[in-house]
């Protein structure tokens, strides 16, 4: 039997709007930079105002606050560099 070699390869004109997801993408990581930025502010002001005022908890809650609105910062940043690799990296496959 004749053995058919087949090369499949994908159609990556197919799907269209990559400037239109790009630009919803940066929309949202623009948006959630700015709500992090926020929320360490608030946060940063409580925990000056609970360790000036002897008021542990508020600062603990101060800290911590400080703390999660830098990873979420850290993790938006992480995430802009994921996906323009995964970008650079589609039309190569």
């Amino acid at each position: 039997m004749p053995r058919l070699l087949a090369t499949v390869f994908p159609d990556f004109d197919a799907i269209g709007g990559r400037d239109l997801i790009l630009e919803v993408l940066g929309a949202l990581l623009t948006i959630v930079l700015v709500a992090a930025v926020l929320s360490l502010l608030v946060s940063a002001i409580l925990w000056a105002l609970g360790a000036g005022n002897g008021n542990y908890r508020l600062a603990q809650t101060g800290r911590v606050g400080v703390l999660v609105s830098l990873g979420v910062a850290a993790l938006a940043g992480a995430g802009v560099a994921w996906m323009n690799f995964l970008i650079d990296l589609g039309p190569t496959l």
